[in-house]
């Protein structure tokens, strides 16, 4: 009976095990037909820290804008998530499919080429994925052009005419009005349908042609058909690009490919993780990194020019008349137990060292343990905000320890002092980040 017993826990366990995932990050299983719900985040710049929602340009709009609910973390990240009116079903490929047609005023295509020319970046999100770029390598005189998949977060919203592009004028930006959407799936007979494991996005810019009169917004007539583009002509990078310098009508559209994949649900990431990118300001770094080296090197070598010309007076045998005269590093005894002139001070930055400190470690502990998956978008700026008011427990503690170290007595003041005096941390970082 015991044994039996045994068996059927473990059979009902074994489901339960199965079945455990990480909040956020549970795989969804998608039917052939299924509605495929395509996102829209914010748009990005390297060159300004400065986003902006989606809609703020004049793109093509659903019926309902509807706001995706956000997290802490999103919220600080200045993720601002709607829906769009793509429409993608599981498995149902679309070739030059419309959008919509817009009619833009000049002042509507200045947006569009401020925006571009400040290297703005598109986000879409597809099944929690953020979108991956595909880029065209220009042709040269010994290869011809040829597509690079790079793993970035985004894709860039448009690009600016130059002499090498052919078909574009210096210094006019141009607008990436069509997207071919790369979805690729991968299925095992461990579950049922298939489960998404990677989205890329290719941008053309396509000044489309139609033939005839495109009918009233409020009209029931269907479009004219588009004449660059169709099921059987896809677009390709050799047709004419959509400039935005002067008022006039963008056509936008878009096509849906579905690729299978033998990239496992779990292993999803793994492309993101090795990837570059584009939001890390490597210049800034690299300046910091070679100041901080170059300073250190100065106080370093001036210690050490002090120390040995010390060091050498001490051991000189002919200055042992003047050893009872302290002098050069002998000076420092009296100091060393000495409580400094601001230990108030000095205790609270301990303190907030030991507050970073300890959030900077648990943070690290939580993502060895995969608890911080980036499927969970915002998590870790969440967890990262909830840890330093965590431990602002232990800070108050050793700046409270080490301020009656040196016999101070409003202890209870320094401790108020460490939690308040140093909130602009969390912000600070994330403005980094």
């Amino acid at each position: 009976a015991m044994g039996a017993s045994r068996q059927l826990l473990l059979l009902c366990a074994a489901p339960a095990a199965r079945a455990f995932y990480l909040p956020g990050v549970a795989p969804r299983e998608y039917q052939q037909g299924d509605k495929v719900e395509l996102k829209l985040n914010k748009l990005a710049s390297t060159k300004t820290q400065l986003p902006y929602e989606w809609y703020t340009l004049p793109f093509c709009r659903p019926l309902k804008i509807e706001h995706v609910a956000e997290n802490l973390g999103e919220v600080l990240r200045g993720d601002r998530i709607l829906n769009s009116p793509y429409e993608i079903a599981m498995h149902s490929e679309d070739k030059c499919k419309l959008l919509c047609r817009m009619s833009y005023s000049k002042e509507d295509m200045a947006q569009f080429a401020h925006r571009i020319s400040e290297d703005y970046r598109v986000n879409w999100i597809v099944d929690n994925l953020p979108a991956a770029t595909r880029v065209v390598e220009p042709a040269t005189a010994d290869s011809p052009s040829r597509i690079i998949t790079i793993y970035e977060r985004g894709f860039p919203l448009g690009f600016k005419g130059s002499p090498d592009i052919p078909g574009t004028m210096d210094g006019v930006a141009y607008v990436y009005n069509h997207h071919r959407l790369v979805l690729k799936y991968h299925t095992d007979a461990g579950f049922e349908g298939a489960r998404i494991v990677g989205f890329e996005v290719e941008p053309f810019s396509v000044k489309h042609a139609y033939a005839g009169v495109w009918p009233a917004a409020d009209a029931t007539a269907k479009p004219p058909a588009l004449r660059t583009c169709s099921a059987s002509m896809p677009v390709s990078h050799d047709v004419s690009p959509q400039p935005v310098a002067e008022a006039g009508e963008v056509v936008w559209t878009y096509d849906v490919t579905w690729e299978y994949s033998d990239v496992k649900w779990a292993s999803r990431w793994d492309v993101y993780l090795y990837a570059t990118d584009e939001q890390i300001h490597w210049f800034s770094m690299v300046n910091s990194l070679m100041i901080v080296l170059f300073l250190s090197g100065m106080v370093a070598m001036i210690m050490t020019r002090t120390l040995r010309r010390d060091l050498n007076r001490y051991n000189d045998a002919e200055a042992k008349e003047d050893a009872a005269e302290e002098s050069g590093w002998k000076l420092c005894h009296g100091d060393v137990f000495r409580p400094p002139a601001n230990f108030g001070l000095l205790a609270v930055y301990v303190g907030t060292g030991a507050q970073v400190f300890g959030m900077t470690f648990v943070t690290m502990i939580f993502a060895l343990l995969g608890m911080l998956s980036p499927a969970n978008r915002g998590g870790l700026m969440t967890a990262m905000l909830l840890l330093f008011v965590f431990m602002g427990i232990p800070a108050g503690y050793v700046a409270a320890r080490l301020y009656k170290s040196f016999r101070g007595t409003n202890w209870k003041g320094n401790t108020l002092k460490t939690g308040v005096s140093h909130t602009y941390i969390p912000t600070h970082t994330h403005t980094h980040t």
